[in-house]
């Protein structure tokens, strides 16, 4: 079953080691860079299902203290708010789950690919769809001094690839803020309050601890795995900060069409002032003939 997912992006990696002049690196980064281009749709959902979720936390906080001794009503209340401005709760959720799966088998293929043992090998040429990819094997898995195939410790590697688990704990944080303020979870809402003595405080404070634990632990990580996949984690997060980025954002909603919904919506808006404006200018004639 895995495999399904799993063997396309080993025969897509390698198809693109051939193309770009048998360069493992290059072959890694623009895989990394299809995928995360192709899951941008999903993730746009997931930033627009967040942030409308962050707008109706105001009136959210109101119900949860209205309704406190209630919870089936304030339950009902909660399901008629979201259906009023069209939110499905559990839309941010979902894109995760389809999400996490490509990237496994994204970070599998670039494992498989730098094959670094004979059963390895054999494993991989099994693995690749396309007649004659199989020549390649085993792919160079040598990049400026540093062996792809094992960790970024001496004397496995030289001491300067000890600066891609560095790199990967910089690019990890600036990622996770940069994913905060598109979301608009980076800051605490003074304003509202809730039931639970302090949740919404609490789970700030998880939030800003999360961007503290996920770069040292993915730095960890790097330690321990190969180079070659040292190379996807930073790659993987150099996109996903240029998704989050405002700038990234515009350019990419305009080319999946991201942006025409919110348009469309200030289109009718605007209509509806422009009518608003007509009808009260009618109204006032009216009643000025009238005197």
């Amino acid at each position: 079953m895995w495999d399904i997912i799993l063997n396309p992006m080993v025969t897509l990696l390698a198809l693109l080691y051939s193309v770009f002049g048998n360069n493992v690196i290059i072959a890694i980064v623009i895989l990394t860079v299809i995928i995360r281009m192709a899951m941008y749709p999903l993730l746009a959902k997931q930033q627009e299902s967040s942030k409308a979720m962050q707008e109706l936390q105001p009136r959210l906080k109101k119900m949860q203290e209205k309704y406190k001794d209630d919870r089936e009503k304030l339950a009902q209340e909660q399901m008629k708010l979201y259906q009023e401005h069209g939110i499905n709760p559990f839309a941010g959720c979902l894109p995760l789950f389809i999400q996490f799966p490509i990237f496994i088998a994204l970070y599998q293929a670039i494992f498989f690919a730098l094959a670094s043992t004979p059963f390895q090998l054999v494993d991989l040429s099994e693995r690749l769809l396309i007649p004659g990819l199989d020549g390649l094997i085993p792919l160079q898995n040598v990049w400026l001094g540093m062996r792809l195939t094992e960790a970024p410790t001496p004397p496995s590697n030289p001491i300067y690839a000890l600066a891609l688990p560095l790199l990967v704990m910089v690019t990890t944080y600036i990622q996770f803020k940069f994913s905060q303020a598109q979301m608009g979870t980076n800051k605490p809402d003074n304003n509202t309050q809730d039931d639970g003595g302090g949740m919404a405080s609490q789970m700030q404070n998880m939030t800003q601890s999360m961007g503290t634990i996920m770069p040292i632990m993915f730095g960890f990580i790097s330690l321990s795995l190969s180079v070659g996949l040292s190379v996807y984690f930073i790659t993987s997060n150099l996109v996903g900060i240029a998704q989050y980025s405002p700038a990234g954002k515009r350019v990419l909603d305009g080319i999946f069409g991201g942006g025409r919904k919110k348009k469309d919506d200030e289109n009718v808006e605007d209509a509806k002032i422009v009518t608003a404006s007509k009808s009260n200018k009618k109204s006032g004639g009216k009643k000025a003939a009238k005197s």
